[in-house]
């Protein structure tokens, strides 16, 4: 994958903290930061996902669970091999 450098500027403790971080897991300081943005990107994705359920949930609520389908799950359960 084609790489780009960037100039970001931290604190002398940030920096301390990410060489010691490196340094105990075998990583680069730049790997590092890679996959810190990594997991900052995607928890924006799965929170817009959970926000879009949540909504979907309000606008059309689950319906209300009868003795009937209590029964059904109880057995379903029953049935699985573990």
């Amino acid at each position: 994958m084609a790489r780009r450098q960037t100039l970001i500027q931290l604190d002398d403790a940030r920096i301390a903290a990410l060489d010691e971080r490196a340094a105990a897991s075998g990583k680069s300081r730049s790997q590092l930061i890679r996959e810190a943005i990594d997991m900052l990107l995607a928890t924006g994705d799965a929170a817009a996902i959970d926000a879009a359920i949540v909504a979907g949930y309000e606008r059309h609520p689950a319906p209300p669970v009868d003795a009937f389908t209590i029964a059904l799950a109880r057995a379903s359960i029953r049935e699985e091999p573990w």
